[in-house]
């Protein structure tokens, strides 16, 4: 006893001397006090020593030491050695953290009473090691060269545990690459779980694998600034987090995920557990404003990102692919497909570029149950996949059959986009969503049965921007209202029709192509008891047949006839030596469509002409030239079907859009 008061006495002396910082050391913990804020130091019963208010029992100091260390206020440090760590402590907090640790697994536990943000800073490498920390205070991870792996878990199965539901910012420190794998066994949520808000900074690399359940998890929202980070593999999600996902800056990539790429939930009411509203708490929206996020799913029906609120563009680079085929839905009973984007409410596009492949049986580009909206950036869509077909003990990745029969929980159709939802409420329907299109640039293409371009369960606006539709099904479709206003749209439908409204169609501005396929398909397509309305814009039709133009005050004028069309050709009005009108068929145009129709419609080689455009007339003959081939044709306010087939069953049998039998036509199936 009279050797430790000696010793004691000497340090004491030392540090009033003016040395820098006394070190104590207990285990592999080294607790650093600066001289400055040491002050009295507390030596009672012979057994306990109390510097900077923390305790410490004789018997369990390893060591004292006095150097010239410079300490940082409010700093822990974990360095990761094989199957050990070091941890030092300043001394200003010391009194405040409880630290555990078996080799390489470090618990540390921050008192309530703690009112100051403490950072960590873990470095090192370890096979078999972990780094949990619990606390009421918002904190500070930084990830300093840190490779860890957590082979047998301690205190929790994840490579870096905070159970801290404040805002925990991860610095992945600059020109670092930090690597974090999970155990294999166990019930953590994720490789790197953050209870709280993670803010992910600095423009290091962190790399992480998920062996349980996701890469990284959150249990409110996820930001990015910054920091490339590489989700390798995961059981689960790669990223999941409640209240929102942010992008900023930086690089994220997801691949290798057993289910989604990115999931963003609605925020849970911890009293209740029911989920908030979405409208009102601002809650399940993924926010992209900058950097560049790439992801790639190969799991059945996995999506790429996925959010029960908005998803939200304004800027940076999206590319989403999906491999993944449908599968059935024991629970909800129905069958569920891959989608590169899938959001519970509303998408929209300002500003950015967004690019989304499906290959997978039914798998969709985007797809929102509300509101798709671009006014501006670079939308991309492009499906391959065929239709997907369960019904629960029959599975068909590849169905070509007819689905007018077939209950729609059964089969998932590939589609580029799709907004809104169609709800059977007893013998009528209800309709959700729209799609709204007033600037940039979006391009669809589907090459899979059944698979339409752009579809709106409810009303259709394009207002503005270029949008591009090369599809196998319908180019564009909206259940409802469509109103062609501005923009410049070009479609190709390879087997149905190039723009189909099953209500009133208004086109009022802009330039239209509408290229549908032969027989009864349409160019234009407006469903049976509803009307097509012209008032403005640059208008060509081409198909089997073109819907009957309706006039209405405002009507502008319009041309019908037939002929020869092929890919690439000039289409072009005059009046004399004066150009009315010019357009080129799309290169995609293909007059050997196979379509679907019945007995009406063009007959080999020939295509129904639909042209409107100011400058025309009524009742003045105006020269249509088709290619080399010139043609004398009448203006009117109105068409007729001149081609026969169609929704409209105007002249010929069978029409319909499946050239359903039977003379006159019909609506057909949709």
């Amino acid at each position: 006893m009279k050797k430790i008061f000696t010793l004691l006495t000497a340090l004491v002396l030392t540090v009033a001397a003016g040395a820098q910082t006394l070190n104590v050391t207990v285990g592999s913990v080294t607790y650093q006090f600066p001289a400055a804020q040491t002050g009295e130091m507390t030596y009672a019963s012979g057994t306990t020593l109390t510097i900077m208010g923390k305790a410490f029992t004789i018997s369990d100091i390893d060591a004292m030491s006095v150097d010239g260390t410079e300490v940082t206020d409010n700093t822990v440090s974990v360095a990761y050695s094989g199957t050990s760590a070091s941890v030092t402590v300043s001394g200003n907090i010391a009194q405040y953290l409880t630290i555990a640790q078996s080799g390489a697994h470090v618990s540390i536990t921050q008192s309530d009473d703690v009112a100051e943000e403490i950072t960590y800073t873990l470095s090192g490498t370890s096979t078999d090691g972990e780094f949990y920390m619990d606390g009421s205070y918002k904190a500070t991870v930084e990830l300093n060269a840190l490779t860890l792996t957590n082979a047998t878990p301690v205190y929790s199965g994840a490579a870096v545990h905070v159970q801290n539901g404040k805002r925990i910012k991860v610095k992945v420190i600059d020109g670092t690459t930090s690597t974090l794998v999970d155990a294999a066994s166990g019930s953590q949520k994720g490789c790197l779980y953050v209870k709280g808000h993670a803010e992910f900074a600095q423009s290091g690399t962190l790399n992480v694998t998920g062996n349980v359940k996701h890469g990284i998890k959150a249990g409110e929202y996820i930001s990015i600034k910054n920091a490339t980070i590489n989700v390798k593999s995961a059981v689960g999600d790669g990223l999941n987090c409640t209240q929102y996902f942010l992008m900023t800056s930086g690089a994220l990539t997801v691949s290798g995920t057993s289910d989604d790429g990115i999931q963003c939930d609605l925020e849970g009411d911890t009293n209740t557990g029911e989920t908030t509203d979405h409208d009102s708490e601002d809650s399940g929206n993924v926010y992209i404003t900058g950097g560049t996020i790439t992801v790639k799913c190969t799991a059945t029906a996995a999506k790429g990102i996925k959010c029960e609120g908005d998803y939200i563009q304004s800027d940076g680079t999206v590319s989403v692919t999906t491999t993944g085929a449908g599968e059935w839905d024991e629970d909800d009973s129905e069958t569920k497909a891959a989608a590169g984007v899938s959001s519970d409410a509303d998408i929209t596009i300002s500003g950015g570029s967004l690019t989304c492949t499906a290959s997978g049986s039914g798998g969709k580009g985007m797809k929102c149950d509300d509101t798709f909206t671009v006014t501006g950036g670079t939308v991309t869509a492009k499906t391959t996949g065929g239709l997907y077909y369960n019904n629960g003990s029959t599975e068909n990745t590849n169905y070509t059959g007819d689905t007018d029969n077939i209950d729609s929980d059964y089969y998932s159709s590939p589609k580029g986009i799709k907004a809104g939802l169609k709800t059977e409420s007893g013998s009528s329907y209800t309709y959700s969503g729209a799609v709204v299109i007033s600037g940039g640039t979006v391009n669809v293409s589907t090459s899979g049965y059944n698979a339409e371009g752009l579809e709106s369960k409810n009303t259709l606006t394009i207002s503005g921007g270029t949008v591009t539709i090369n599809s196998y099904d319908d180019g564009i479709n909206s259940a409802k209202e469509m109103y062609l206003k501005g923009g410049t749209i070009t479609v190709v439908a390879a087997n149905n029709d190039g723009i189909d409204s099953n209500a009133n169609m208004y086109i009022s501005g802009g330039t239209v192509i509408a290229c549908g396929a032969s027989g009864a398909e349409c160019g234009f397509d407006a469903a049976e008891g509803y009307s097509f309305y012209i008032t403005g814009g640059n208008v060509l039709g081409i198909g089997g047949s073109n819907n009957a133009v309706s006039s209405t005050t405002g009507s502008q004028c319009v041309l019908s006839t037939s002929g020869s069309v092929s890919a690439s050709q000039t289409i072009k009005v005059t009046n004399g030596s004066t150009t009315l009108a010019s357009f080129t068929v799309p290169s995609s145009y293909s007059s050997s469509g196979s379509g679907s129709g019945g007995f009406g419609g063009g007959n080999s080689g020939s295509s129904n002409i639909l042209i409107s455009c100011s400058g025309l007339t009524s009742n003045t003959s105006y020269t249509v030239t088709v290619g080399s081939s010139s043609s004398s044709v009448t203006a009117s306010t109105t068409s007729s079907d001149s081609m026969g087939g169609g929704d409209q069953g105007g002249g010929g049998q069978g029409g319909g859009d499946q050239g359903g039998g039977g003379q006159g036509g019909g609506p057909g199936g949709r």
